[in-house]
């Protein structure tokens, strides 16, 4: 590690202890040359996640957005807030497993619609028909028996 304070290439480690709740490592540093101290933070490099929308533009994947939307869909039901946010973790967890740099909109929607399946089923109803664009009673029907069948 390059000193910030003269530029010497080497320095040494005085202490390291786990920072922002684990996710990284702060490093005290003391430089071999001039003796300044100072301090570095070690993280693991998040490899940035990109949607890709149906019509083709791309946008950095957000989290509140996708919390919003299932908040929305969620809206009036008795679903904690906690559950919506390990949905929401669950989601990401599997986008970023999938080591896919992007990810089509859709996949994130079929993921929402799983986990909404679990936790309510009106709110999946909610989210589907707004999601598959239902363009009539009859689509939203199909839905809705596909939805008891499985039952």
């Amino acid at each position: 590690m390059q000193c910030p304070y003269c530029g010497y290439a080497d320095t040494k480690v005085l202490d390291s202890r786990p920072a922002e709740e684990g996710s990284a490592i702060r490093r005290r540093r003391e430089c071999l040359d001039c003796s300044r101290r100072f301090t570095t933070y070690e993280r693991v490099e998040a490899v940035p996640l990109v949607v890709v929308k149906k019509d083709g533009r791309r946008e950095m994947f957000d989290r509140g957005k996708l919390l919003g939307g299932i908040i929305k869909a969620c809206e009036k039901r008795s679903i904690p807030t906690k559950e919506l946010e390990k949905a929401v973790d669950d989601i990401e967890r599997q986008l970023v497993n999938n080591m896919e740099r992007e990810v089509s909109s859709k996949i994130i929607g079929e993921l929402v619609m799983d986990k909404l399946k679990e936790l309510d089923e009106v709110a999946y109803v909610r989210f589907a028909s707004v999601y598959r664009q239902f363009k009539d009673i009859q689509t939203f029907m199909k839905e809705l028996e596909a939805l008891l069948k499985n039952k």
